[in-house]
């Protein structure tokens, strides 16, 4: 919900790491970070698996390690880690029907 997203933001925004790595539900990803854009201070990556964990062949750990390398190695902002890539939030949506993080059109 918007009250949870700016719970996360306010969370986020009185750590004083530099460096956050966020593990969140794919469906709403997008929109969180959206909202932690306003953290300018910050390098924020979201991730999580479009398979759960505990199936057979899912992206969580992929993901995990993708959203590792970003957040150590990417400028302050806020990223999506997904599918093997870092995807800027304004810039990318969840494809349901695909299953996948793709570019917005």
């Amino acid at each position: 919900t918007d009250a949870d997203r700016e719970l996360i933001r306010a969370t986020i925004a009185a750590q004083p790491a530099r460096h956050v790595l966020l593990t969140h539900g794919t469906d709403s990803m997008v929109e969180t970070a959206k909202v932690l854009a306003s953290i300018t201070d910050k390098t924020i990556v979201l991730t999580g698996a479009l398979s759960p964990a505990s199936f057979r062949g899912s992206d969580a750990e992929f993901n995990i390690g993708t959203a590792v390398g970003a957040v150590q190695s990417r400028p302050p902002g806020v990223y999506v880690a997904m599918n093997g890539r870092i995807w800027d939030p304004l810039k990318v949506r969840k494809n349901v029907e695909a299953n996948r993080f793709e570019p917005l059109p």
